[in-house]
């Protein structure tokens, strides 16, 4: 992007900016005689000013009410954390040290549900500000033609394997409908709260990128952990780490364990989707191959336990 507009923060002045990251927005490390930062540039579209706003309110009141370790926005020079870059949006947050944790790392999981269980705690006390808005991850916003992240029908590979996946989409509908919507399951969530959205420095780990969060199920924050990694050898360890995080500080009905991998090929629908739209993207061309196959031989297997 050549139109980045590095003055509008004090920190950002006569800066380097660097692309680190691609998905859903540009994500840039800016080098600068003030210091390093991160600024997030929104894809446009995707999200509106208003909830942008509401992400950042969430994102604060989670710095004030609570020790999670997340990111911190910084002010422009005008005051406010959004600020506009032609017809983008863009946030600067302060740089945090660390690395993207390696697979299989299982105290790490325990980490991540602990992490999540913090926020659900966080939601069920907190009031939102007047004019919050964020998207639902209801269903339907997952698995319909118009679904937030895309159609799954249209991804590459899911014509041979469309039956199955029709049978799962409607299995999945059938039994999220069943678990229900109540607070106590359902509410503000994370909903990408994966290792890529994870810095680790030695024993210090960073939450990152709020920019999907938004009201779904509680358990599905368990789904977005296991990412491109449910099918791993080690997959029901960190399961039951990131379990063992989370029941730790906020305890789980029996409906909750039973519904898991519902939620877990929730998500794997989900990312199909996401595959399909993010084509230009690196990690949608490392699974673009066998994501489609691969989801319907789990669903497959998930379909016949009955």
């Amino acid at each position: 992007m050549d139109d980045l507009r590095l003055d509008l923060w004090r920190e950002t002045a006569d800066g380097r900016a660097t692309l680190i990251n691609l998905s859903e927005n540009h994500t840039f490390r800016i080098d600068a005689p003030a210091g390093r930062t991160v600024l997030r540039v929104h894809r446009p579209g995707y999200q509106s000013a208003a909830s942008i706003e509401s992400e950042l309110s969430w994102l604060e009141a989670l710095r004030r009410d609570t020790d999670l370790p997340v990111v911190r926005p910084l002010p422009g020079r005008d005051g406010r954390l959004l600020q506009r870059m032609g017809d983008r949006h863009a946030v600067l947050f302060a740089f945090e040290e660390g690395r993207e944790p390696v697979e299989g790392d299982i105290a790490l999981f325990a980490t991540i549900g602990a992490f999540a269980a913090k926020a659900h705690l966080h939601v069920a006390a907190w009031t939102p500000p007047e004019g919050f808005v964020r998207p639902t991850w209801s269903v339907a916003a997952m698995l319909e033609p118009d679904g937030l992240w895309g159609d799954w029908r249209l991804a590459p590979g899911v014509g041979s394997v469309r039956p199955i996946l029709d049978a799962v989409a409607a299995r999945l509908h059938i039994d999220l409908a069943a678990y229900g919507a109540g607070p106590d399951r359902f509410g503000l969530i994370h909903a990408d709260m994966r290792l890529a959205n994870l810095l680790v420095d030695r024993e210090h780990t960073t939450l990152l990128d709020f920019d999907d969060c938004g009201f779904g199920w509680f358990m599905y924050d368990l789904g977005a952990a296991l990412s491109f990694i449910d099918t791993a050898p080690d997959a029901l360890a960190l399961r039951t780490a990131w379990l063992a995080g989370y029941t730790a500080l906020r305890p789980l009905a029996d409906a909750d364990l039973v519904i898991i991998d519902a939620m877990v090929l929730l998500r794997r629908m989900v990312l199909l989707a996401w595959i399909g739209t993010h084509g230009e993207t690196l990690l949608a061309q490392a699974h673009v191959k066998t994501f489609a196959a691969d989801t319907a031989r789990v669903g497959r297997a998930w379909l016949d336990q009955g």
